[in-house]
């Protein structure tokens, strides 16, 4: 489902009055605040972020790894602020990762998949801590999806992963 550029910038400007109050994203046509991330996605976030930089000067060596930037596409009427990217616009979108959150996962694991293609990434990583597992989503419109455990060490676009040593969240205190 597509926004036409007006009710986008409408969206936008919601967007921007609601952000004193937490981090905003935009998806089917709803403002939302996003959950801050606890302590053990940022973790995991930072060990994958350490991870993939280690590899871009060799691959990549004009791009770096973005933690928590706001990406947004008019087109599909689309703002997120995933936990790592590597890419710039107007450039090739190499890659997207979302660290599922423990409280709010269908976001990440169903709208999130979608979007991104849409919005141009290439590759798409959810990892999902929850579980101490994950997912590689890459081809046209992520009709490809490797499934992974922690531990693993797994294929993104050009970088090789070693998942292992990554947390997971314990236990539900519930």
């Amino acid at each position: 489902m597509s926004t036409d550029a007006a009710a986008f910038a409408t969206l936008r400007q919601i967007a921007d009055l609601v952000s004193a109050y937490g981090e905003v994203e935009i998806t089917d046509r709803q403002v939302s605040l996003a959950l801050p991330p606890t302590a053990e996605q940022h973790e995991v976030a930072r060990r994958l972020g350490s991870r993939l930089s280690a590899q871009l000067p060799r691959l990549h060596p004009e791009l770096a790894v973005r933690p928590s930037p706001v990406v947004e596409d008019p087109g599909p009427g689309r703002r997120y602020r995933p936990d790592l990217v590597v890419g710039e616009a107007p450039g090739p979108m190499l890659l997207v990762v979302e660290v599922v959150s423990a409280a709010g996962p269908a976001r990440d694991c169903d709208a999130k998949v979608r979007d991104y293609a849409a919005m141009g990434f290439l590759n798409y990583l959810l990892v999902d801590p929850r579980e101490g597992t994950g997912i590689v989503y890459s081809q046209p419109g992520y009709s490809s999806r490797e499934k992974f455990a922690f531990g693993d060490t797994i294929t993104v676009g050009p970088w090789t992963l070693d998942t292992s040593g990554l947390p997971s969240y314990g236990p539900d205190p519930a």
